[in-house]
């Protein structure tokens, strides 16, 4: 099949969450979908938020943040918290705010997923900071998990697509991953499964 040639931002599908932090005293969330993880000893995932932003100033302010990811039930009140800033709104109102451990870290109760962090590390980008959080818990609505562990198809997180600028949610289920491809392996490999 020929490939054709695109404007570099072409971009996968991403998850969307909030990111809250406390900007001078006043909780804060913004819409995020640049996120990926990073690490997974100790747990890091990564968030990258323009410098523009105010929740970028309160993650610096506090050391502390949060990813709340929302269902599709939710798409309205997260795509409002993409769309207003904090200096001018109080978004927090939307929510039903709850804490964790950290101090600096709100969270949205609404949402089936939350992850409390405590910031690692800040990467200066030429118009993003990069913010690498530390996962100090997790926490999750009883009905979203299957023996234990959040199942997506139980809560369905919202996915970014970019240029097009669209919230999706998950399709069906592919195959098992660090399995499927077992078949296709040859003789004794010693390669890193990555996790």
């Amino acid at each position: 099949m020929e490939k054709i040639r695109l404007d570099p931002n072409q971009i996968p599908p991403m998850p969307v969450a909030l990111a809250g932090t406390v900007v001078a005293g006043r909780v804060n969330f913004m819409a995020a979908g640049w996120i990926t993880r990073v690490g997974y000893k100790p747990p890091l995932i990564g968030v990258s938020i323009n410098h523009r932003q105010l929740t970028g100033s309160g993650i610096l302010e506090t050391g502390a943040f949060s990813l709340c990811f929302p269902g599709p039930a939710l798409v309205e009140k997260t795509d409002y918290c993409g769309l207003v800033s904090g200096r001018n709104a109080d978004k927090s109102a939307v929510f039903d705010v709850f804490y964790g451990e950290t101090p600096g870290a709100p969270m949205v109760r609404e949402c089936p997923l939350c992850l409390e962090l405590r910031l690692y590390q800040t990467v200066e980008l030429p118009s993003n900071r990069f913010f690498i959080g530390e996962i100090v818990a997790a926490w999750a609505d009883g009905e979203v998990l299957t023996d234990g562990k959040v199942d997506v198809e139980k809560y369905q997180p919202l996915l970014l697509t970019m240029p097009d600028n669209r919230y999706w949610s998950l399709g069906r289920v592919v195959a098992d991953a660090w399995s499927v491809g077992k078949k296709l392996k040859k003789g004794d490999d010693h390669e890193s499964t990555g996790h």
